[in-house]
């Protein structure tokens, strides 16, 4: 089986945002979907497990998906994707966003608009967890086109330097999804990358 294959399946990119007893957080998704129409509207969103932001939804039942844009800059990437909130508050500083109806926030810079929904059921798919969850809100914010899966890449996401080997000799392999750099001879291959937590089959060795 090929599974690189899966790599030509169209996907969008978002911010999925979440609140809990007051605090609030955010991390990068590429797999939120209208899965069903009708009065009232009902999505899916598939999160690894391993976030915050997962935890926190699983909890409260509520999410807001803020859909990127084509405008959106590489630091919104990083700012939600390559750290934790565990370790940071993401919004502690962070002004281009603004509250919604259920209480999580929205991103209001880089996104052309928003879907808050509200958890129905939640299915354990193992390393991540599926929420079906019924629309509740939303807005559009600009006619601007989403970002792809495959926009990002090409006209985002910085093209990465060749680095080779260490000074001491020693191999470099690089995450494609978010540039995290693994040193050693062969990558494990039940390696997660520890900042946008893709597998060792998204990491290229470097070569000068």
């Amino acid at each position: 089986m090929d599974d690189k294959v899966l790599r030509n399946l169209s996907y969008g990119l978002f911010v999925l945002t979440a609140n809990d007893d007051g605090k609030d957080n955010g991390c990068i998704c590429n797999t939120a979907i209208q899965a069903a129409g009708g009065e009232i509207p009902i999505i899916t969103v598939a999160v690894n497990k391993a976030n915050l932001t997962c935890e926190m939804i699983s909890k409260t039942k509520k999410l807001t998906v803020s859909i990127l844009s084509e405008d959106a800059s590489f630091d919104t990437f990083k700012h939600f994707g390559f750290q934790s909130g565990r370790d940071v508050d993401k919004f502690a500083s962070f002004t281009d966003c603004k509250k919604v109806a259920n209480g999580t926030m929205a991103i209001t810079k880089g996104t052309n608009g928003y879907i808050s929904a509200y958890v129905k059921e939640e299915i354990d798919l193992g390393t991540h967890m599926l929420f079906i969850a019924m629309m509740t809100d939303g807005e559009v914010f600009s006619s601007v086109p989403s970002a792809t899966y495959a926009y990002y890449f090409e006209h985002i996401k910085p093209k990465p330097e060749a680095v080779g080997k260490t000074p001491d000799g020693q191999t470099v392999w690089r995450c494609k999804i978010c540039g995290y750099e693994y040193v050693g001879e062969e990558i494990p291959e039940d390696f997660v990358c520890p900042l946008c937590k893709h597998p060792a089959s998204d990491f290229e060795k470097v070569m000068k």
